[in-house]
């Protein structure tokens, strides 16, 4: 545990992509197995223990803490960890911090009422830095900035040639924590590991916004176009060795969407966007929110939130790789194909005609009333590569729209923001004179932003609730966000999807800022 705390604060401090490959590559070189295979699955998100919970956690503190003095420190860091991790009145124990082997193995087989004993004697026997980690372990909330697939491409640089990042998140789910056989692969010690029949998932191809730089060096005859929806991006593979639908960050969500699986009749692998459905038209994103995240739905969630997938290409056709082929060609494999199979609940991806980008360029102004992102720009002679080759495919989204809100309340962050009041809710006026919740943003501000909010929020706090701050009504926010959906399950009766903050508006009273109804002719914009 030591080594993976020391890595964790590191990790946490460090602010460039390559500083943080380096720290991982270090921890995976230095460290023996199990160890750093335990790191990696709780990096990924690969790691969870059922018998240690948030909950057992407060227990802890309540028993070794002053609850008054406890609640203040929790209000001012704002982390359950981090809290329990400083506040922790170790006693004397004649017993060393655990190997992160030691946690993971202990805690997966130990009955859930010897869990408490276990854990204080661990936190006994640890200091803050450890502590910390092994309570953010234990809670699933590392946060310090590292995806699985940049863990993967500390792999690939590790590996010296041997695996490429594409042929090592092709093999992700062929393998299992403590993953022996990957590092094995990677050092040179064994074969590369193989999922045999079973669906794997296969590295996305992903597209570059487009510019109005771009647009002049683009050749229309050589482009294909195509909706960009507004769902998620997913990944279906089926076949004899079982069924599996991927997301765009490779999370097999098949558990969400047993009705999707039940589909999945036939030996391919897809590449579509999830979208909820009716009568063949798409419902707005916050339909599919409600779906996003469950491990099981009910026979009603199904009925009242049907989904379906719109097939946007063909990676593999039964057995045979179509990758390398151009666009052009996947796309006549996909519609032959879909047009033999006709597999339930999954439509066909149209393909736009236009005589010039310029009738292009309405349609994507159009898009907003359709419900639809935007427009995807394909080369036609494009293979399917994993990951974000410029110039190949181009996502060509709709302006966002904007409103101008009032601050209302304020959280602390995670990981390196604990310390910053940085999730903001904002507001707008309704009728009757009250302020009306209409979201929440946590991005689209710079650092000097940042702590001029914080330094607002706590010179302006007229409550409190736990960790949160009640602001009075003076800070204006201009938000923009991508659309407005109808939302009984909001107060205000919308919600915005992808909010974030554009500009600090202090050149604008409160009183200014936008009405509810305005907002609300926006849900049809």
């Amino acid at each position: 545990m030591i080594a993976f705390a020391a890595l964790l604060e590191r990790l946490l401090f460090a602010q460039a992509r390559t500083a943080k490959l380096a720290l991982l590559r270090q921890y995976f070189a230095a460290t023996p197995d199990p160890d750093r295979g335990i790191g990696l699955a709780a990096l990924t998100g690969d790691l969870s223990f059922a018998a240690a919970k948030a909950g057992l956690i407060r227990e802890l503190a309540a028993e070794r803490t002053d609850p008054v003095l406890f609640a203040l420190s929790y209000d001012f860091v704002g982390d359950l960890a981090e809290t329990v991790a400083l506040m922790w009145p170790a006693r004397p124990a004649n017993q060393a911090a655990p190997r992160l082997g030691e946690v993971e193995q202990t805690l997966r087989t130990a009955k859930k009422g010897e869990v408490k004993a276990i854990l204080a004697a661990w936190l006994d026997a640890s200091d803050a830095s450890v502590r910390l980690a092994l309570l953010k372990l234990i809670t699933g909330g590392l946060r310090v900035g590292v995806s699985a697939r940049l863990a993967m491409a500390a792999l690939a640089e590790m590996s010296e040639g041997r695996a490429s990042l594409a042929e090592i998140e092709e093999t992700w789910h062929a393998v299992a924590p403590p993953y022996a056989s990957l590092f094995a692969w990677i050092e040179g010690r064994g074969p590369r590991p193989s999922a045999g029949a079973a669906p794997v998932f296969r590295p996305l191809m992903l597209a570059h916004p487009l510019e109005e730089a771009d647009i002049a060096a683009l050749d229309p005859a050589a482009m294909r176009a195509e909706w960009k929806w507004d769902g998620i991006r997913v990944q279906l593979a089926a076949g004899p060795g079982g069924r599996r639908l991927f997301s765009r960050g490779a999370e097999d969500i098949s558990a969400g969407f047993p009705e999707i699986i039940a589909a999945m009749e036939f030996h391919a692998t897809l590449d579509g966007e999830l979208l909820v459905m009716r009568d063949g038209a798409a419902a707005p994103f916050a339909e599919l929110q409600q779906r996003l995240g469950r491990k099981a739905v009910t026979a009603k969630m199904q009925r009242d939130l049907p989904v379906a997938v719109c097939l946007y290409d063909m990676l593999f056709d039964g057995g045979e790789d179509l990758r390398a082929l151009p666009f052009d060609a996947r796309r006549a494999r996909l519609e032959a194909w879909h047009a033999t199979t006709r597999p339930a609940r999954m439509q066909l991806s149209e393909m736009i005609a236009f005589p010039d980008l310029t009738h292009l360029a309405a349609l994507r102004d159009g898009a907003r009333a359709a419900g639809i992102e935007g427009l995807m720009l394909k080369r036609g002679d494009s293979p399917y590569e994993g990951g974000r080759t410029k110039g190949l495919w181009w996502k060509w989204k709709r302006d966002p729209l904007s409103v101008d809100a009032v601050l209302m309340y304020a959280q602390r962050g995670h990981g390196k923001r604990s310390s910053f009041y940085s999730d903001f809710t904002f507001g707008v006026w309704r009728a009757d004179g009250a302020l009306v919740p209409i979201g929440k943003a946590y991005f689209g501000f710079t650092d000097a932003e940042l702590a001029f909010l914080d330094k607002y929020v706590r010179d302006n706090t007229v409550q409190r609730f736990g960790p949160v701050r009640e602001v009075a009504p003076g800070l204006v926010l201009e938000i923009a966000f991508d659309a407005a959906q109808a939302s009984p399950r909001h107060k205000s009766g919308v919600a915005l999807r992808f909010p974030r903050i554009a500009r600090i508006r202090t050149d604008k009273p409160a009183e200014e800022a936008d009405r509810l109804e305005s907002v609300l002719r926006l849900t049809s914009a």
